[in-house]
C-alpha cells in the first residue's frame, strides 16, 4: 500500500508550505533537494511534483543510490557499450537516456560516491552522457533531476563526503519535510486513517483504539515515521479487526514509550529532536554555533524552533546570560552582537528574565561582551 501525499501535507502550517512549495516548482523544471527522515515520504513527494509537471506524460525514473554497488551505479545512470566489462554482451542504455523528457530521482544521492558525484557534476553541467566504454559522449538529454536524501548534504561538503560544487548543483529548490515526532497531534487521526485503509483493503473489521492504547500511540518516538506508523497500524488490524485495541495489543516498543505529561519547551524536545544533538556538539565536542545550528538554518535545514530550543538550553545553563551563552556556544567575544542580532533578526531571541539570575560576576562578563 503506498504513501499518499495526503498522508503528510495538510496537517500542519509547516507541511502546507511543504505542499506550497511542490505546488510551486511543479510547473518549472528546477532542481529539488527533498531532505527528511527515513519514512518521512521523500519518494512520494517527489512523485507528487512530477504528477504535476509538464512531464508527467512519461514514468518518474527512481534509482536508489545506497541500493546499487558503486561498480554497477554508474552503468545504470549512464549506460555502457558492449565489452566494456564482464557480462557487458550488448549496448545498454542508462536511466537517464531512458528519462529524456521526463523526471529522474535519485533517492539516498547521500550515499553516492566521490567518483559518482564528479560524474554525475558534469552531467548536470553539460547535458551529456558518456557510456562506460564509450569513447565519446552520446547526445544531450533533456532531463529533469529530484534528489532526495536523509543526510544534511551541507554538513557532509564541511566533512568533503559530498562535492560542495554538486550540493549547489542540486540544492536549487530545498524542500525540508518534518519527521513524524514533529507533529504529534496528527498520529492518532494518522493511525485510525490507516486502519480505515486496512479495513477496506485486507477485508477486516474495524478496530476500536482505546484512549489508553492511542496514548501510548501518541506518545512513541516513531523513528520510522509513517511508514513505521502505517506498518503498525496494518499489523494491528490483521490481529485484531473487529475488535477493540488495548495497550497491551501494542508492539513491544510502543509499549515502552512514556506516557507521562510532556511539557513543552526545552526538557521535552531535547531528548527527542535533533536539537539534543546539536547542544551536545557545542557544549561537549566544542564546536562552533555557527557551524553547527546557523548554517543548517540558512540552508532552511532545521526549524526556527530548533534553533530556539538550543537557545533556552543554553540559557538555563548560563543563568540567563547571552554573555556566558556565547562563550558556551563556542563563540568569540566580538560575535556576541552577531549573534543576537541572528536570533533578534530571525525571532530567536529569548527573554532572560524567565531563568535563573546569573551571580555579579557573571553579569560583569555580560556587560563587557555587550561593550566590545
Amino acid at each position: 500500500m503506498p504513501l499518499s501525499i495526503h498522508d503528510f501535507v495538510p496537517m500542519s502550517d509547516t507541511l502546507g508550505l511543504v505542499a506550497a512549495d511542490a505546488d510551486a516548482v511543479a510547473r518549472t523544471d528546477a532542481k529539488v533537494l527533498i531532505t527528511g527522515e527515513s519514512g518521512v515520504g521523500k519518494e512520494v513527494l517527489a512523485r507528487y511534483i512530477h504528477a504535476r509537471s509538464l512531464r508527467n506524460q512519461k514514468r518518474l525514473v527512481t534509482i536508489n543510490c545506497a541500493g546499487v554497488a558503486e561498480s554497477l551505479l554508474e552503468s545504470e545512470l549512464f549506460g555502457h557499450v558492449r565489452g566494456s566489462f564482464t557480462g557487458a554482451v550488448r549496448d545498454r542504455a542508462g536511466l537517464l537516456q531512458a528519462a529524456h523528457g521526463a523526471t529522474v530521482l535519485l533517492d539516498e544521492i547521500g550515499e553516492m560516491s566521490m567518483r559518482m558525484q564528479t560524474l554525475l557534476l558534469r552531467f548536470l553541467e553539460t547535458g551529456e552522457i558518456q557510456r562506460v566504454g564509450a569513447e565519446h559522449s552520446d547526445r544531450r538529454l533533456d532531463v529533469r533531476l529530484i534528489a532526495a536524501t536523509n543526510r544534511n548534504l551541507f554538513e557532509e561538503t564541511q566533512r568533503k563526503t559530498f562535492r560542495e560544487d554538486l550540493y549547489y548543483r542540486l540544492n536549487v529548490v530545498h524542500i525540508v519535510i518534518p519527521p513524524l515526532r514533529e507533529r504529534r497531534q496528527y498520529i492518532a487521526p494518522l493511525f485510525e486513517h490507516y486502519l480505515r485503509v486496512a479495513k477496506d483493503t485486507i477485508g477486516v473489521g474495524a478496530c476500536a483504539v482505546t484512549p489508553e492504547a492511542m496514548a501510548l500511540l501518541c506518545a512513541y518516538r516513531w523513528p520510522g515515521n509513517i511508514r513505521e506508523l502505517r506498518n503498525v497500524a496494518e499489523r494491528i488490524a490483521l490481529r485484531h479487526g473487529g475488535g477493540e485495541v488495548v495497550a497491551a495489543d501494542l508492539p513491544p516498543e510502543v509499549l515502552g514509550a512514556d506516557l507521562a505529561p510532556q511539557p513543552s519547551g526545552v526538557r521535552a524536545d531535547l531528548g527527542s529532536t535533533v536539537a539534543a544533538e546539536y547542544y551536545e556538539r557545542m557544549t561537549q565536542r566544542g564546536e562552533s554555533f555557527w557551524t553547527v545550528v546557523y548554517e543548517p538554518f540558512v540552508q532552511h535545514d532545521v526549524t526556527r524552533d530548533i534553533v530556539r530550543t538550543v537557545v533556552r538550553r543554553g540559557l538555563e545553563q548560563a543563568r540567563g546570560n547571552y554573555g556566558s551563552l556565547t562563550k558556551l556556544f563556542n563563540l568569540p567575544p566580538n560575535d556576541y552582537k552577531r549573534f543576537l542580532s541572528f536570533l533578534q533578526k530571525h525571532d530567536c531571541h529569548m527573554p532572560f528574565r524567565g531563568y535563573r539570575v546569573a551571580p555579579p560576576a557573571i553579569r560583569r562578563l555580560d556587560r563587557q561582551a555587550a561593550a566590545s
